[in-house]
């Protein structure tokens, strides 16, 4: 018997079945390699730069900060990204379905490991959409304050309750030394209640976006993106002649620790490329786009990255930088409100952007693990008009909305990390078995090197992984009980379905 139960753990699907299940299913194919790349650069952009990258900086309550050094960590983490990302365009090239490293998981280490992929990428997309909805929320209060003069206080100065999580209120109360009881609410008299009520008017708009269809979702991030960069590129640029260099040093002030726990925080964003793969099988061409779209994202966000970070730390002394919204504060400290104005409008446009990104790539992996009967079947059903999942679509909002309540920008970023770096392992040792499993498949895209490139993604995931153990307790935490819960339904249901 339980010899039986590890020969179906470890079974696999073929390249064959997967493609031919993915021609027979309802999604609509209308992206072209532009598109993919727009739903990668809203992906990346938004996510390091406009969200995360002031903590990697400055540090968090549980990190420390890399400080100027920050352009370091960017380049260390981009290299480790580039061996994942070589690997990701061979294997989408391969096997152009939905569902990114789960489907490729299954394909090469078994239903059990498919299973436990599937399950860390959705604490990856759902659970690191509260640190991008913190975010917004964040710059929304910005902008609303610059309207003081036209819109009443209550709309600008509303309760922080309202615009906050219960975990992030406590902790801003212990800070300053003031009494959380008299900031939010209490319900029965015991227990703290707050809900980010933009937060969750952002996930219901996103919703009904992702709902009406794929094509008006990326117009829709097409619009946001180039707004993004603009502003971004105007930041740069303005920000450049305001550097001063004594502000680089220290250069790198907590050593290199602080270097590599600023290349941990920074994977966060690099999320993006994975969010490219989700969508292979509403993709026109997806044998040539996928690797155009993968690779180019990389390599531009990692230049836009260190541009920014450049002008961030040359302009702000360490110490000073907003954690929140750390390119609008900046802008203040020059005396640029105007252009701060224009940020923050931009931000909260383009971070809702990366909000509905990553929504779509989760339901998508969702769905695919609805059709692979890991999930209730009734979970895959198509919209009769739109041809979207719309079930899952609603399904995933309505949790972004429950873990919004109690969970902020930090925990959920580093929590999405782990999933990021399980992805990244996944896909590199995906690479590995085809290989050697099935040699003559047709590859439109290669990895040079192989397996040396793959084993140096490997190592150097692995290692910001263990690195993060010493340092983060409790996301490191939340991770270990999620994965338990994974295996849980995976025992009691999934295991059990698939047998049927």
């Amino acid at each position: 018997m339980f010899k039986r139960i590890i020969n179906n753990a470890l079974s696999r699907k073929s390249t064959t079945e997967l493609i031919d299940n993915a021609k027979k299913g309802s999604l609509k194919k209308t992206l072209s390699a532009f598109d993919l790349f727009i739903i990668g650069i809203g992906a990346v952009v938004g996510t390091g730069i406009l969200t995360i990258v002031g903590t990697a900086i400055q540090g968090g309550p549980e990190s420390l900060g890399a400080g100027p050094a920050i352009i370091i960590s960017m380049v260390l983490a981009a290299i480790a990204c580039v061996f994942s990302a070589l690997c990701y365009s061979e294997v989408a090239s391969i096997i152009p379905v939905s569902g990114s490293v789960y489907t490729y998981a299954y394909a090469t280490l078994g239903e059990f490991a498919a299973w436990i992929v599937g399950w860390v990428l959705m604490l990856n997309y759902v659970i690191g959409n509260i640190t991008v909805a913190s975010s917004w929320c964040g710059y929304l209060t910005q902008l609303l304050k610059g309207f003081g003069q036209y819109l009443p206080q209550f709309v600008i100065n509303f309760p922080i309750w309202l615009r906050s999580d219960v975990r992030s209120i406590i902790h801003m109360c212990d800070k300053y030394g003031l009494d959380y009881h008299d900031k939010m609410p209490y319900l029965f008299n015991h227990i703290p209640f707050a809900v980010n009520v933009p937060v969750v008017l952002l996930t219901l708009v996103s919703t009904l976006i992702l709902i009406k269809g794929i094509r008006e979702s990326t117009r829709f991030a097409t619009i946001m993106v180039c707004l993004n960069i603009l502003t971004i590129v105007s930041f740069i640029v303005v920000g450049a002649f305001y550097v001063k260099p004594q502000n680089w040093i220290p250069f790198a002030p907590n050593g290199i620790e602080g270097i590599l726990m600023g290349a941990f925080i920074i994977f966060f964003a690099y999320i993006g490329f994975d969010a490219v793969s989700t969508a292979a099988e509403e993709t026109k061409n997806p044998q040539r786009d996928l690797p155009i779209a993968i690779l180019g994202t990389l390599i531009f966000c990692t230049v836009l990255y260190i541009l920014v970070a450049l002008v961030l730390t040359g302009v702000c002394p360490l110490g000073h930088i907003n954690t929140q919204a750390p390119i609008a504060a900046a802008l203040s400290v020059i005396n640029k409100d105007f252009l701060a104005g224009f940020i923050s409008v931009a931000a909260v446009c383009a971070l809702a952007s990366v909000f509905l990104i990553c929504q779509l790539a989760s339901t998508r992996i969702l769905y695919a693990m609805s059709r692979d009967k890991f999930l209730p079947r009734v979970l895959r059903a198509i919209h009769k008009k739109y041809r979207t999942p719309h079930m899952l679509t609603w399904i995933v909002g309505l949790v972004i909305i429950v873990c919004s309540l109690f969970m902020d920008l930090n925990i959920s970023a580093q929590l999405c990390n782990y999933g990021t770096f399980t992805a990244f392992i996944a896909i590199c040792v995906a690479v590995i078995i085809l290989r050697k499993t099935e040699p003559k498949l047709k590859r439109p895209f290669r990895v040079p090197l192989v397996p040396l490139f793959p084993i140096l993604g490997i190592i150097s995931s692995l290692g910001l992984v263990i690195f993060s153990f010493k340092k983060l307790s409790s996301s490191v935490t939340m991770f270990i009980v999620w994965i338990i819960i994974g295996v849980t339904i995976y025992s009691i249901f999934s295991y059990k379905n698939l047998r049927k």
